[in-house]
């Protein structure tokens, strides 16, 4: 019993994080959107390992390190931030490139491991996402947490993660969503370029803010 309080605490809170609006959001709505299901599902199980990397990450301790090694955690943020804010000029820049919203012949696609990939560096792209799982792990589980706790959590968060953003994939991937897409595609991808891009921006002050102190 004290097991499965353990993970539906942390259960609960891993989810309401994973449903705060940020670039996961973002990229997984519109790649489901400009293209197929198939690729907002695929870009959502990338999101998930991401996840599952980052508890693997805090359960072994190397985000606590991350934390007292202050550089190296703003090194991460710095190329995090760049990262999202090269994706945010790069969807921008594509705004105006016409495409075939799920067309047989893939043109103005992704491949769906692109997909995967594109979901998993931008998941992991936010060092603080990290630092808010070692987090709700240090408050919610035991000093000396049972092996089963240990061994659940990893592929728990995978569940969650993916289980969020494939529900965003379904909805956005719905041929309603995708008519609206194509009939304001500039605007759609100018706001979420700059919405992504304005989120990378922000890693990157927000690191040298903390440098200067």
């Amino acid at each position: 019993m004290a097991t499965f309080s353990i993970l539906l605490g942390i259960a609960v809170a891993i989810a309401i994080g994973a449903m705060s609006p940020g670039p996961s959001f973002v990229l997984v709505s519109r790649i489901s959107v400009a293209n197929t299901r198939l690729h907002g599902l695929s870009a959502a199980v990338g999101m998930g390992l991401g996840g599952a990397l980052f508890a693997v990450l805090a359960l072994a301790g190397l985000i606590a390190l991350l934390e007292r090694v202050e550089w190296l955690y703003l090194v991460l943020k710095v190329a995090g931030g760049i990262y999202l804010l090269y994706l945010g000029v790069m969807i921008w820049r594509g705004a105006r490139e016409p495409i075939s919203v799920g067309s047989p012949d893939g043109r103005g696609m992704l491949s769906a491991p692109r997909a995967l990939m594109l979901g998993l560096v931008t998941q992991v792209s936010n060092p603080k996402t990290a630092v808010v799982y070692a987090s709700i792990f240090a408050a919610l589980m035991p000093q000396d947490p049972p092996l089963m706790v240990v061994l659940a959590l990893p592929p728990l968060i995978f569940l969650i993660e993916t289980g969020w953003y494939a529900i965003v994939a379904i909805a956005f991937s719905a041929s309603r969503s995708q008519q609206a897409y194509l009939g304001a595609k500039l605007w759609v991808d100018r706001l979420a370029g700059a919405v992504i891009g304005a989120l990378g921006l922000r890693l990157i002050g927000e690191s040298l803010t903390q440098l200067r102190r």
